[in-house]
């Protein structure tokens, strides 16, 4: 039986590891083609070697916005088109306010806004030429409520979903899709660490989660193939989160 996913070419970004992997993983399942992009290629490689012959990858520094374009053309006359995009790579930064520089703050927002923007810009214009594609945004739970000592990360997330809204209703005419998805408290191997050692930020994380427990990179995988599906189809412009109840828990 043909799957409606066979011949679709993905593009995940930061995709050898946690979230991004996961959502690889999920799509080569289903007979998606899967372009990683990232910057560090022995990562790349060892991925890509996990997922099997429908996995590639492109080294890519995503803050050299100058090589975006040619990053896209290069993959979009190599694989014929490009139908999804998934948006997951970013940086992190913990630091109280007070000590958060402006050098600090321009480099989150490079990294997780302005580039996130510049490589849609040149996927969309590959996807508006097909007349289809779709666009996934990862955002985050600290867009959702407020977060102390990450106000780069949260300002960059926050800035995400508004691009979200807005892409959605300037491509739709043509037949482009863009929807978000905000993970909560998701077990990757350096979350769940992180909780470990702090047993008091990992009760509280529990208790306002009305499901109880931490999510999995495979629940928040299952999400991203939904939204980039046909079941999806009249689905555009939405913040998914996909938290266990987190973000209304109480």
């Amino acid at each position: 039986m043909k799957n409606h996913f066979d011949n679709r070419i993905a593009i995940v970004t930061g995709g050898a590891s946690g979230i991004g992997f996961a959502i690889a993983k999920k799509f080569v399942q289903n007979n998606i083609k899967v372009i990683l992009m990232g910057r560090d290629k022995t990562r790349l490689r060892l991925a890509c070697e996990t997922l099997g012959v429908l996995s590639d990858f492109v080294v890519c520094d995503l803050a050299e916005l100058i090589k975006l374009p040619e990053t896209v053309n290069k993959i979009w006359e190599n694989y014929g088109r490009i139908d999804i995009l998934i948006n997951n790579a970013g940086m992190h930064l913990k630091k109280p306010i007070k000590e958060v520089t402006d050098e600090d703050f321009q480099k989150v927002i490079l990294t997780n806004q302005t580039a996130m923007f510049s490589l849609t810009r040149e996927v969309a214009n590959v996807m508006q030429q097909q007349r289809s594609g779709v666009v996934l945004n990862i955002s985050s739970m600290a867009s959702q409520y407020g977060l102390p000592y990450v106000i780069a990360y949260t300002a960059s997330k926050s800035a995400i979903e508004g691009m979200t809204r807005a892409m959605a209703v300037e491509l739709a005419q043509y037949g482009i899709r863009v929807n978000c998805l905000a993970p909560g408290f998701i077990k990757t191997n350096m979350s769940a660490l992180a909780l470990e050692k702090d047993p008091e930020r990992k009760k509280k994380v529990l208790s306002r989660t009305p499901l109880g427990r931490l999510g999995n990179t495979e629940e928040v995988a299952d999400a991203a193939l939904f939204l980039v599906s046909k079941s999806s189809s009249f689905i555009t412009g939405i913040i998914l989160p996909v938290d266990g109840g987190n973000s209304i828990g109480f």
